[in-house]
């Protein structure tokens, strides 16, 4: 049996770990015969520890503590006396209830009483990698899809170790027993004991070698909606955050930036910020010059202080008139050929009418609730790290290549993280923290105000989008061409799921210089735009209504697409009689192995576009929490339709002119629309959730101007100024 990582790995794994054959299939298969191999460690006061092996995926020189108690690195539940069982969860919670949905898997399976269920975050360490990622790593919505096997395997391996445990001290047959609520009962002469009063007996067994995973149908906790264990943290305030983090020595520091990409400091002078009261040090590291002081306003008031000499490089004039013009001028080149079904070319070109159209999209902020932060504790002997990222492995790798130190040196302690949307698999801020920490010789905690987190982003890129396709004689898209032209990561996620014969997809890479990185959906809620309003624009072109126009052309090609989109415009009453001025439009699209569709209800008054209610299915297969399920959609929406109307991040001479909520506002409360969301049911495995939601709601919103106005949006952020 081959270590899964290396499977996956060798694969050909995109930023999220997923290979195109996983892609495709929403869930990548796993072997049902595959073995588990436990690892049982005695724990200081009785406890029982049970570990989990992927063969291939052993490694034991990391010793891990819970609670004062020595473990195996490997191990991820604590059997204890007290009758709690704690999980160590891998996946990073970001506010999309991986510390609840992991534990799950392991409770159902283990037959555990979810009232005594606790969960902890992971150490840093090769056995607790996703199977989907290769790596510690919390994006592309693969958590549950990753730990779903694995986790359960090593509940299920657990339960049958307390079944053995206590037919052997009832003198009876495993066969004759079961467990359910963190007891095992003995039917025919009612007998029952607790997990707890078993450990010791559990310690002295052979694990055992294979499981059999419960049938669905079985399921009593996975499916019904359960109360996030974090939230008693969050209401109480003693969860804690990377900016929580105390430490004792603990100093503070701000990092002066380049304000224009790719610049660099010539010279500075740090003379009038080390007379600032509370100032320590002025450090110069890769990013800048960092200002540490004993607390934030310090540091903040130092780094105010700082008189610095930048060579801004060569985009130094670069602004969003010069963007723009250059991703026009892509998107007329021949591109790389991503997709090419029949000839499209040959059809256009022999075709009487012909569709065009082009859809751009901005650069987009991540704007996360808590900016950036990282402290850093650097030693001669090692080096710990407070961190909230959604990248453990990546975070560890960066602090032992900066220190020198072995890898197992360097310790990540995992904190809450308010707001990530892809801005956390990227570590530049734990490498200052990393620098600053080495070069000062003490504990230091960097901070991002606002205006650095919006200035100095790895932004959602812009792209720009040509399209044109032709009709046949029954208003069917006969030929589809696209060309996308963007830098890498605004070029994937294009999911055309129509049947059309001839289909061509290309792909110009265009990078104006401008620091990108994954955004919530990444590609996919770029792309999702152009393909949903154009198809749109042909149901309009072809005199059909735009959801039997989708439906006619899903049927047989797409039916998780058909169904999704079925069940949204139901639950909307789709063609139902709307107040003058509103109008109805729909988007549907898969992404992160999930299916999801929009209907959208919109009025607009002058050039005011208002959003009154959002109907949503979604297709994620198993729904693990259903109640985490609709949060994570309704939260899709919300982030989505920021984006959609209000979202653009714009340059002027190489500088990012928004810097905070005044000029990049977010959607509020009273600007929020009424947000429905529906779960598709069928017995397909746990797909993408946190993601998938995005990409069709800024089309769908798009579409409905269109079914009030006429007038066609191409461009994001929607305003009845783009219209075309």
């Amino acid at each position: 049996y081959p270590c899964l990582k290396n499977v996956v790995a060798s694969d050909g794994l995109d930023y999220y770990g997923m290979s195109s054959t996983e892609r495709q299939r929403g869930m990548m298969d796993m072997d049902e015969g595959r073995r588990v191999f436990l690892k049982l460690t005695a724990a200081v006061g009785g406890g029982l520890l049970v570990g989990f092996d992927l063969p291939g995926c052993s490694r034991a020189d990391a010793p891990y503590r819970l609670g004062g108690d020595n473990f195996s690195p490997n191990s991820w539940i604590h059997l204890a006396p007290d009758d709690s069982i704690t999980l160590i969860y891998a996946a990073s919670e970001l506010g999309q209830g991986a510390m609840t949905t992991l534990p799950m898997l392991l409770a159902e399976e283990l037959e555990a009483d979810w009232s005594k269920v606790k969960a902890v975050p992971a150490p840093v360490d090769p056995d607790f990698d996703n199977p989907l990622t290769g790596r510690q790593l919390t994006g592309g919505s693969t958590a549950v899809r990753g730990y779903w096997e694995p986790l359960r395997r090593a509940g299920a391996a657990t339960r049958e170790l307390m079944i053995a445990a206590a037919a052997r001290s009832w003198g009876v047959s495993p066969d004759q027993c079961r467990a359910r609520n963190s007891e095992v009962i003995h039917d025919a002469s009612g007998r029952r004991v607790r997990y707890s009063a078993l450990l010791t007996q559990a310690a002295k067994l052979a694990p055992p070698q294979d499981v059999r995973l419960k049938d669905p149908k079985d399921f009593h906790l996975i499916g019904t909606s359960v109360a996030r264990l974090d939230t008693p943290l969050k209401v109480d305030g003693s969860a804690v955050f990377g900016q929580d983090v105390r430490l004792p020595r603990l100093l503070t520091a701000v990092v002066a930036r380049c304000p224009v990409f790719g610049g660099r400091v010539r010279r500075h002078d740090a003379r009038a910020a080390l007379v600032v009261k509370g100032v320590r040090h002025v450090v110069v590291i890769s990013s800048g010059i960092a200002v540490v002081a004993d607390n934030f306003w310090a540091a903040e008031r130092g780094r105010a202080a700082l008189s610095i000499d930048w060579d801004f490089g060569p985009l130094a004039k670069l602004d969003s008139a010069a963007v723009e013009t250059r991703l026009r001028a892509a998107v007329e080149r021949e591109g790389r050929l991503a997709r090419n079904e029949g000839d499209a070319v040959k059809a256009l070109g022999r075709a009487t009418r012909v569709i065009e159209a082009r859809y751009e999209t901005p650069y987009l902020a991540h704007a996360c609730m808590e900016p950036m932060n990282c402290t850093a504790d650097v030693r001669v002997d090692g080096c710990d790290l407070w961190v909230p990222t959604q990248a453990q492995t990546d975070a560890q790798a960066l602090a032992a290549k900066i220190t020198g130190l072995a890898k197992s040196r360097v310790s990540v302690h995992t904190t809450f993280i308010g707001g990530g949307f892809g801005r956390r698999l990227r570590n530049d801020f734990v490498a200052e923290a990393v620098e600053v920490s080495k070069a000062v010789g003490a504990p230091v905690k960097v901070l991002w105000t606002r205006e650095d987190d919006m200035r100095h982003d790895f932004y959602r890129p812009a792209n720009c989008v040509r399209l044109r396709a032709t009709l046949d004689s029954r208003g069917r898209p006969a030929a589809w061409f696209q060309r996308i032209a963007g830098p890498k990561n605004a070029l994937g996620g294009v999911d055309i799921p129509y049947a059309i014969p001839n289909l061509r997809v290309e792909t110009i890479e265009e990078d104006p210089g401008v620091p990108a990185g994954p955004w919530r959906s990444v590609g996919a809620s770029q792309n999702a735009f152009s393909v949903e309003c154009f198809i749109d624009e042909l149901a309009h072109a072809a005199g059909q209504d735009p959801l039997a126009y989708r439906l006619q052309l899903l049927k047989e090609f797409s039916p998780r697409h058909h169904a999704a989109l079925q069940l949204a415009a139901a639950k909307a009453g789709w063609g139902g009689k709307l107040p003058a001025g509103h109008g109805r439009g729909l988007a549907v699209y898969h992404s992160f192995a999930g299916w999801v569709a929009h209907v959208v209800e919109v009025s607009v008054k002058g050039n005011i576009i208002r959003v009154h209610r959002v109907v949503c299915a979604i297709d994620c297969g198993l729904a693990v929490n259903p109640d985490g399920v609709r949060a994570q959609t309704e939260s899709a929406v919300v982030f989505g339709l920021t984006a959609a109307l209000m979202g653009e991040i714009t340059l002027k001479d190489g500088r990012v002119v928004q810097g905070n909520f005044d000029s990049y506002p977010l959607l509020r409360i009273g600007e929020t629309p009424r947000i429905e969301v529906h779960l598709v049911k069928n017995a397909e495995p746990p797909g993408g959730v946190g993601e998938p939601g995005v990409p069709p709601i800024a089309p769908a919103v798009a579409n409905a101007v269109f079914a009030a106005t006429g007038r066609r949006l191409r461009r994001l952020p929607l305003r009845l100024d783009h219209a075309g």
